[in-house]
């Protein structure tokens, strides 16, 4: 999925040229949102249909898990706890002078202001798919071998990696510990899902709801770190 667009994108633009006779220009602006909706649809049902036929997935190697109701209650405040994790690493990152504003998703969003339909996969499928792949298989993997912090730790800073920002790693980390932590304490994937999903759908709101005003905010930001750069240089 992460490597397909290399090959997915021009071949979506090629279509939409030849098959739809879109315009060139409209074409290569709407090829990669189109591509990235194709390849996280696709990259969900392999996904699916390979966990199911998974030995770890059998019945007799599964633990109890949480009631549906507690696992609700962990599901909600695990939304709150994902945003907590966040907060103190972005303080950390600030600390180290790592610049507050993600490009990852900075780019998110102008791909779904480009193609709305890109919000159902970074809101919806995007997480699922990152719940299954980062917590439910390789975090459970190393469960079964090590503790929970140490499989939390690097199945965490892969996920972080597999974002393609290592200037934020830090960032993603915290959150797939976070995850991590929901998956563990439930033995329910699904909590896990829904407090990604729902943190990814009120990041997307805000940011496209406040768009203008976060620009300023970080505008005034750069200059108050320029200020001070200056001032200590």
């Amino acid at each position: 999925m992460q490597l397909s667009g290399m090959i997915g994108v021009p071949l979506v633009l090629m279509i939409g040229i030849k098959a739809f006779h879109i315009p060139y220009n409209k074409m290569k602006m709407l090829a990669s949102p189109y591509w990235i909706v194709i390849s996280f649809i696709v990259a969900l049902i392999i996904v699916l249909l390979i966990l199911k036929k998974a030995e770890y997935n059998r019945r007799d190697e599964r633990t109890t898990p949480l009631p549906l109701g507690k696992s609700l209650g962990w599901a909600l405040g695990g939304i709150f706890l994902a945003f907590f994790a966040q907060y103190i690493a972005a303080i950390i990152e600030q600390m180290i002078g790592v610049k507050v504003e993600s490009e990852n998703t900075q780019r998110i969003i102008q791909l779904i202001e480009t193609f709305p339909l890109v919000v159902f996969v970074s809101s919806i499928i995007g997480p699922i798919l990152e719940e299954i792949v980062f917590r439910k298989i390789i975090f459970g993997t190393l469960n079964r071998r090590f503790s929970f912090f140490f499989s939390a730790v690097i199945s965490s800073i892969i996920f972080g990696l597999a974002h393609l920002e290592p200037v934020h790693l830090l960032l993603y980390t915290a959150m797939g510990f976070t995850f991590a932590f929901l998956y563990y304490k439930t033995k329910r994937i699904i909590v896990s899902i829904i407090a990604h999903i729902m943190m990814n759908t009120i990041v997307v709101i805000v940011q496209i709801v406040n768009r203008e005003h976060i620009q300023k905010i970080m505008e005034n930001y750069d200059k108050v770190q320029s200020f001070i750069g200056g001032f200590f240089g």
